[in-house]
């Protein structure tokens, strides 16, 4: 027998174990893996990173506090094709949280995304590799990374990839990165147009309305816009407008038409194809309120511009806002307010609503419970008036004045400031003006004349300074507490405020009770800093100044030392002494007041016997 003891190992220590299947629970093990020589087992830890992952935040949360997303981003670069896939997955689900987002600001990741969108890679790759920079894309720091790492033109390319899901996410990514100018033009200058395009045909809505948004953004170029149409983008955009099962798709389409028909070039090209009176054809399209809505405002868009104004008006474009303004929707109705009036700055424009009846259908949009459509029939208004007289006489014969003084106290700054426009503008007719009046206009001014919006104040001013050139009304004022909110807009350092007020101030101080009061509230020592402004200083304040010392004459002494021939002397005059520059010079009853002194006499006029 021979004697028991140690065999000799049989097995070289070079040969291997066989496969050992382990079964990890916690996401502490499965971190740990990611660290593995094996390349089996990296795989498949990388397989169950992405599976946890995507059973929502928290765990994305907790697998980032576990460290597990830099070694992610290490193995989307290793040699085996299993491991980069797999790792591609679980960084694609992890960058949706907006904590890893944040984190990888820490790590330069963005290269090795985008190096996996090169024809090299799978379909799977691709999908997830620009499901993250869809996310990343969301963060201006990430967009100029993917910018200035060359990120567009492999985009560009997976556009046209047979993968929908790699669609959305690489039409995602470059809607996200043409929010900036540098990008917008890049998708230009790559050939992005034609694929962009494409998608418009795609069966899946959100890849359609994606690519609609991102060709807005594009289309804002003019060049951009010129290669559009001669992809024949109009028409193609012509097509979904007039197809009623893409109406979701409308509202985004008819913006994109709106930066094509802008450019007054574009605009002609696409009127000699037709393309105008298409648009036209859906403005009336019966029955759908929401593409009419979307096209009056794509017309409002276009007129933005003399030219566009001109063509737009050859095509009786009057003639169908007019009929849309008694439209059942609301929507419709606020949008033809908003395109007549962009087209009311083209003067023939102006007389035909009129002619078309369309200023009688504005007034009555002024009662409308709508704060949105009031504001938009105001501003319709008020450049409908402007420089015309025969509209302000339309609108006066349609009673529009009576409730346009009753929106002087409303709540919305856009409307008081039309309001108030549109009373100027037609103020300057006397009969108007009686009429403005007896409906108490200047009571429902003053509080305008407090705003603290520019507008309102520019407008409330001038309409002030147009309705106080007759005598009650600048009583009225008087007595309605207006003058000391008036004075005080003499403060502002915004021109056009100061000038407009310097008007109103000019006409009031024509009466001498008003011209007294206002020089109570220190509008004298106001004007002559003022006037010794270089930058504050002009033509209208010195009117201003000059109108209060006329109207003034013992103020006028006390401050200049002299009067002139057309100033008449009367009782209630008086001489209290020069008084120096910037100095208030006190009334009579304040100097009754004061305890007799040494100085020089007040000398008062006073011929009435007992």
């Amino acid at each position: 027998m021979d004697k028991k003891g140690k065999k000799e190992r049989k097995t070289p220590v070079k040969d291997t174990f066989e496969t050992i299947t382990t079964e990890c629970k916690t996401p502490e093990t499965i971190v740990l893996l990611l660290s593995s020589p094996e390349e089996d087992i990296l795989a498949k830890a990388c397989e169950a990173i992405h599976i946890f992952a995507e059973k929502g935040d928290e765990n994305k949360a907790s697998l980032l506090g576990l460290g597990a997303l830099e070694p992610l981003c290490q193995l989307i670069t290793h040699v085996n094709k299993l491991v980069r896939r797999n790792a591609v997955m679980a960084l694609g689900i992890m960058a949706n949280s907006d904590d890893v987002r944040i984190a990888l600001k820490k790590i330069d990741v963005i290269p090795s995304i985008i190096a996996k969108l090169s024809l090299e890679e799978d379909v799977v790759v691709h999908e997830f590799a620009t499901l993250c920079l869809a996310s990343l894309s969301l963060d201006f720091t990430w967009k100029v990374q993917i910018f200035d790492n060359k990120g567009l033109p492999p985009l560009i390319h997976l556009l046209s990839s047979p993968d929908p899901d790699i669609e959305k996410n690489s039409l995602e990514t470059i809607f996200n990165l043409v929010q900036d100018s540098q990008s917008r033009l890049a998708v230009h200058a790559l050939g992005g147009i034609p694929p962009l395009l494409d998608l418009l045909k795609s069966e899946f809505p959100v890849i359609q309305t994606l690519a609609l948004k991102t060709l807005q953004n594009v289309t804002m170029d003019k060049d951009s816009c010129n290669t559009f149409r001669e992809e024949q983008g109009f028409e193609k955009l012509m097509d979904i407008l007039s197809n009623t099962e893409f109406r979701d798709l409308h509202a985004d389409a008819l913006e994109v038409v709106a930066n094509c028909l802008r450019n007054s070039e574009s605009l002609q090209l696409i009127h000699k194809g037709g393309g105008l009176k298409r648009l036209m054809e859906l403005v009336l399209a019966p029955n759908l309120p929401g593409i009419q809505c979307s096209a009056v405002k794509c017309i409002a868009g276009v007129a933005q511009t003399s030219e566009n104004r001109t063509l737009l008006h050859e095509q009786n474009v009057e003639t169908v806002l007019v009929e849309l303004l008694s439209a059942a929707d609301i929507g419709v109705k606020t949008a033809a307010c908003q395109a007549a009036s962009a087209m009311s700055l083209h003067q023939d424009s102006k007389d035909s609503f009129r002619d078309l009846g369309g200023i009688p259908a504005i007034v009555q949009l002024l009662s409308n419970d709508s704060l949105v459509l009031r504001e938009a029939a105001t501003q319709a208004l008020s450049n409908l008036t402007h420089s015309n007289q025969l509209n302000a006489s339309a609108v006066y014969e349609a009673e529009g004045h009576e409730i346009l003084v009753q929106q002087l106290y409303g709540s919305c700054a856009r409307t008081v400031a039309n309001s108030a426009a549109t009373l100027g503008n037609m103020a300057e007719q006397e009969v108007i003006r009686c009429s403005i009046l007896s409906h108490g206009a200047i009571p429902a001014l003053v509080e305008p004349l407090k705003s603290t919006d520019t507008q309102v104040l520019v407008n409330s001013t001038l309409c002030l300074a147009v309705l106080a050139c007759e005598t009650g009304a600048r009583a009225e004022l008087l007595s309605a507490g207006g003058l000391h909110p008036l004075v005080n807009l003499l403060h502002t350092y915004q021109k056009e405020v100061l000038h407009n007020t310097c008007l109103a101030v000019n006409v009031c101080a024509t009466d001498e009770p008003t011209a007294v009061e206002m020089c109570k509230f220190g509008a004298l020592e106001i004007l002559q800093q003022i006037n010794q402004s270089v930058n504050r200083r002009s033509s209208f304040s010195k009117l201003a100044m000059i109108s209060l010392l006329n109207s003034n004459v013992s103020v006028k002494y006390s401050l200049t030392g002299h009067l002139a021939s057309t100033d008449l002397i009367g009782d209630g005059f008086y001489d209290a002494g020069k008084v120096p520059a910037g100095q208030r010079v006190l009334t009579l009853k304040e100097l009754s007041t004061q305890p007799v002194n040494k100085k020089r006499p007040i000398i008062f006029v006073n011929t009435a016997t007992e």
